[in-house]
C-alpha cells in the first residue's frame, strides 16, 4: 500500500522547516527529476541530494551579505534550481520575488524595483541585460547571477553561475518565524501595475496542508510540473503539497515537449490551468476528425457513457442498460485517452479559469481524475476543490478545511482564514479594500453555495481571466489604447481564451487595416504584463452609438451586446490561431 506520510503545519512551521524535516524522513527517497540536455538523461536528485544543493546555494547566499527580510528574485521558469535557490533564501529569513521569466522587461524591471530587491537569479546575462535597459531604477540590485554561465563584461553585477556557487556548503540555517514574510508574488490584478502580494510561511503551508487533505497524496506518487513556479497554483500544490506528502516531482523539459513527458514520466498527479486540457482536447479530436465515422461513433459513445458512469457514482444519475459497456469502451477507447497523459494519472487539478464543461465532462468520461478548484493569489491560492467523493466539475468544489467561504449580500464569494494574504507590498488603500474588518478577502467574483459546493457565476468588475489563469483589466487596457487617435471605440475581450481580441472602431480617414491597428494598440499596452497582449483586431462594421443600442444613455458600452454581435467573428478568429498554432 502506499505510504502516506504528510508533514503537518505545526512539524514544518515555516516552509524552509517543510523542507528540512522531508529531508529528515525521507532523506534517500526520490525528490526531483529533470533533464539534463548535455547528458541527454533524466536525473533523479534525493531529499539528501537536495539538501546539499540547498546548502551550496545558501553559502552563496551568505556571502552577500543579505539580511532577514531583503528580497531576492527570480527570473527562471522552474526546476531544481529554481527550488534549491528558494530553500536556500527562505532558509536566511530572506523573502523570494519570483518572476515571469518570458515576461516583458518593462515589467520585470517594475517588479525588481518595486520590491527593492537586492540579488536577481536570471536565466541569463542576455536576459538581465533586457530588464537593466529599461528606464526604472535598479540601484537596490547588487548581483545577479545568471544561471546558463553567461557573463556581462559592461555590468560587474553579472556573475556566472559557475563562478559564483561554492564547491560545498554547511549546515542549513533555518527561519522560525511562521508569521513573517516569505514571498512577494506579483499580480496586475485590476490596475496596469502590478501589485505585490505579500504571503507569509503560514499562509502557504497551511494552504498547502489543506489541499493535501482534500486530495490525498502518497509518497509513491510523481508529478509533471509544468506551469511556471512563480504561479502559486503550481507551487503551493504543485510543489510544496509534494514536499509535504514525500512525493516525486519531475519538471517538463519544454512545454512543446509535454506530451513526450507525459509518456516518459507517467505522472499520477498534474496541476494545470485549463489551456492545457482544451489543447490535449483539441488535438484528440483533429486526431478523430480523420479517422472513420465508427471510430467517431465508438470515441462519443465511450465518452457518454463514462461521463453517465461517473455522475451515477456521484448519486446524480441512475444506473441504465448502457452503463454494462463501460469495460469494453473503456478497453478500446478511453485506455488510449489516459494513455495521452501516461496512463498512470489519478489526480489531474484544473485552476487559475473555469474549465469549459464540453472538455470536463470529455476526460472525466473517459476516466481522465479531472478536480477543478478555485481561489486567487491572495488566498495562498486554494480556498476550494473538488474530491473524489463530491465531484461536480460544474462547481469548483467545497472549501477546503480551515478555509472560510461565505456570499455576501450581493453574491459576492468572500473567504476568511489563515490563508489568506497579509496585503499588498506598499499599499494600505489597496490591502483595506481587499480585506475588510472582519478579516474577509473579497475575491470579486460572484457564486453561489449549493450542497456544500461553491459555484462560480461571474465577477463583480469586468475582469478577463485567460485560460492560463492570468486575470487582466479590460477596462485599464482600453483607457490606455482610446487615447489613440485612430481609434475611436475599442473593446477589449478573451475570457477564458488564451490570448486577448480587440474589437476597434476606427475613427474617420483612419486605417481600417488589422495589422496597422494593432500595432498602435500594442504601442500603448507596453506598461501592461506580457501576458496582457492584444494578440488580434477585428474591425467594427459601425460604431456604437444609442440609436444601434450599443451604448447606454450615460454613453457606456453595452460589452455583452456587443460581444454578442460578434460573436461569430471572435468564435472565428480564435479558431484560426488554433489551427496555426496546431499546424506550428
Amino acid at each position: 500500500m502506499p505510504a502516506f506520510d504528510p508533514i503537518s503545519p505545526e512539524e514544518a512551521v515555516t516552509l524552509d522547516g517543510l523542507f528540512r524535516e522531508r529531508v529528515r524522513r525521507s532523506p534517500d527517497a526520490p525528490a526531483y527529476r529533470e533533464f539534463n540536455p548535455a547528458l541527454g538523461t533524466w536525473e533523479t536528485t534525493t531529499w539528501r541530494e537536495a539538501s546539499a544543493a540547498v546548502a551550496r546555494w545558501q553559502s552563496g547566499l551568505a556571502a552577500e551579505g543579505l539580511a532577514p527580510g531583503d528580497r531576492v528574485a527570480v527570473m527562471v521558469p522552474g526546476g531544481r534550481a529554481w527550488a534549491h535557490f528558494e530553500q536556500a533564501a527562505l532558509g536566511l529569513g530572506l523573502v523570494v520575488v519570483p518572476l515571469f521569466a518570458r515576461d516583458r522587461a518593462g515589467n520585470s524591471a517594475f517588479v525588481v524595483a518595486d520590491a527593492g530587491a537586492r540579488l536577481v537569479l536570471a536565466g541569463s546575462a542576455t536576459d538581465w541585460r533586457a530588464v537593466a535597459a529599461e528606464n526604472v531604477d535598479l540601484g537596490a540590485v547588487a548581483r545577479v547571477i545568471s544561471l546558463d554561465g553567461s557573463a556581462d563584461p559592461g555590468d560587474p553585477r553579472v556573475v556566472p553561475l559557475g563562478r559564483w556557487l561554492p564547491a560545498a556548503g554547511g549546515a542549513l540555517a533555518g527561519s522560525s518565524e511562521s508569521r513573517a514574510l516569505a514571498t512577494l508574488v506579483y499580480t496586475s490584478g485590476t490596475s496596469g501595475s502590478p501589485k505585490g502580494i505579500m504571503l507569509s510561511h503560514w499562509n502557504i503551508v497551511t494552504n498547502a496542508a489543506s489541499g493535501l487533505g482534500s486530495l490525498p497524496v502518497t509518497t509513491d506518487d510523481v508529478f509533471l510540473s509544468f506551469l511556471p513556479l512563480n504561479h502559486m497554483l503550481e507551487r503551493t500544490v504543485g510543489y510544496y503539497v509534494p514536499m509535504m506528502a514525500g512525493a516525486e516531482v519531475a519538471f517538463v523539459r519544454e512545454i512543446r515537449m509535454i506530451g513526450d513527458d507525459f509518456k516518459i514520466v507517467r505522472p499520477t498527479c498534474i496541476v494545470s490551468v485549463p489551456r492545457v486540457y482544451e489543447r490535449i482536447y483539441e488535438r484528440i479530436h483533429e486526431t478523430l476528425a480523420a479517422k472513420p465515422a465508427p471510430a467517431r461513433w465508438l470515441a462519443a459513445l465511450s465518452a457518454a457513457v463514462g461521463w453517465r458512469a461517473f455522475q451515477h457514482r456521484h448519486g446524480r444519475a441512475g444506473w441504465g442498460p448502457d452503463l454494462w459497456l463501460r469495460p469494453l469502451l473503456d478497453r478500446l477507447v478511453a485506455s488510449q485517452v489516459r494513455a495521452a497523459f501516461g496512463g498512470r494519472l489519478r489526480i489531474a487539478i484544473s485552476g487559475g479559469a473555469a474549465l469549459p464543461g464540453s472538455v470536463a465532462r470529455f476526460f472525466i468520461g473517459q476516466g481522465v481524475p479531472i478536480f477543478q478548484g478555485y481561489g486567487l493569489t491572495e488566498s495562498s491560492p486554494v480556498t476550494n476543490v473538488n474530491t473524489e467523493t463530491n465531484n461536480d466539475p460544474a462547481s469548483v468544489g467545497p472549501a477546503l478545511k480551515g478555509v472560510e467561504i461565505r456570499i455576501a449580500p450581493d453574491g459576492e464569494v468572500l473567504t476568511r482564514g489563515p490563508h489568506v494574504m497579509m496585503g499588498y507590498w506598499n499599499n494600505e488603500p489597496a490591502t483595506k479594500k481587499a480585506i475588510d474588518a472582519g478579516g474577509w478577502l473579497h475575491t470579486g467574483d460572484t457564486g453561489r453555495i449549493f450542497e456544500g459546493r461553491l459555484y462560480i457565476e461571474g465577477r463583480i468588475k469586468d475582469i478577463i481571466v485567460l485560460d492560463t489563469g492570468e486575470k487582466i483589466s479590460p477596462t485599464d487596457m482600453e483607457q490606455a489604447i482610446i487615447v489613440d487617435p485612430w481609434i475611436d471605440q475599442v473593446l477589449v475581450v478573451g475570457e477564458g481564451r488564451p490570448h486577448l481580441v480587440a474589437i476597434v472602431v476606427p475613427s474617420g480617414g483612419a486605417s481600417r487595416e488589422e495589422a496597422v491597428l494593432l500595432s498602435r494598440i500594442e504601442s500603448h499596452c507596453r506598461a501592461f504584463p506580457g501576458y496582457a497582449r492584444v494578440r488580434r483586431v477585428i474591425v467594427a462594421d459601425e460604431p456604437w452609438t444609442l440609436d444601434n443600442d450599443l451604448m447606454t444613455a450615460t454613453l457606456k458600452l453595452k460589452r455583452q451586446k456587443i460581444l454578442d454581435l460578434y460573436g461569430e467573428r471572435l468564435a472565428s478568429v480564435y479558431e484560426e490561431d488554433a489551427r496555426i498554432a496546431a499546424e506550428a
